[in-house]
């Protein structure tokens, strides 16, 4: 049932993520905090290990199926992802090595996680009545890159939903081309992720026990999910992205005030 259990939790992490940019780290975060069973830095593992294989999956038959994407923006945004990344990550590293401060790491990523969601959810809500803009100078492309690498590396999420709602905001992508461009900076901040952990603390210390039916699940959710991309229409994907993000934000709420 344990196996099941994670294989299903990689699979529809990874089912939706694929189909609405989230990535899956948003959803398989707050889930694996609700069940408990792993400490903050293997649940970062864990979940940078599925979104890398959904992501590796997705990319794959985005090419396949030839979907057109701004690969410039998404490249200089997953630059500069890679940088924030590190330094995101490195501050958890750093903050969690004093075993004191982990019950409150966790409650403050679980706070700041379920306001920032609440936050976009409210702006897909009324996106048609807010500006958006066309940003075309590198260097800012490059520094919202790392703002979005930080944060989404330190709140272990993969950075789906923020990267969703700032291809929107700032480069007026519509939903499909934002699932694609967003699934393309996944794949290298999570990328980018395991890389670090691998040269610093390196993967001996960390129970990896479900990490393989994760994956699977992960490989699987995400040739589903990019293959239901190609069907949906742009309004259906905006309706996974509002109804998954907001369930996120109950199990969020949920993990800060009951768990």
């Amino acid at each position: 049932m344990i196996i099941a259990l994670y294989f299903l939790i990689g699979f529809l992490a990874s089912l939706l993520g694929s189909m609405a940019g989230l990535g899956g780290g948003i959803i398989i975060k707050p889930l694996l905090d609700f069940f408990g069973h792993y400490d903050l830095p293997t649940i970062g593992l864990l979940s940078a290990s599925t979104v890398l294989a959904m992501s590796t999956m997705s990319l794959i038959e985005v090419k396949r199926m030839n979907h057109n994407f701004d690969r410039s923006i998404g490249l200089l945004i997953a630059c500069g992802s890679i940088l924030g990344g590190f330094i995101g990550k490195g501050l958890f590293n750093h903050l969690v090595s004093d075993q004191s401060l982990t019950y409150f790491i966790s409650i403050f990523q679980s706070a700041l996680l379920a306001l920032i969601l609440i936050i976009i959810f409210l702006y897909m809500r009324y996106k048609n009545a807010l500006r958006a803009y066309r940003l075309t100078n590198k260097w800012i492309i490059l520094a919202v890159g790392i703002a979005l690498g930080m944060l989404s590396s330190f709140l272990g999420i993969g950075g789906g939903p923020l990267n969703v709602a700032v291809l929107y905001l700032l480069f007026s992508m519509n939903a499909k081309n934002a699932v694609i461009s967003s699934t393309f900076i996944i794949f290298f901040s999570q990328l980018s992720a395991l890389a670090l952990i691998a040269v610093t603390t390196g993967f001996s210390g960390y129970d990896l026990s479900m990490i393989g039916y994760m994956i699977g699940g992960g490989i699987l959710g995400g040739w589903i999910g990019s293959r239901m991309v190609s069907k949906l229409s742009n309004k259906r994907i905006e309706t996974v992205f509002n109804l998954t993000i907001l369930l996120i934000i109950i199990i969020n709420i949920y993990n800060l005030f009951f768990y």
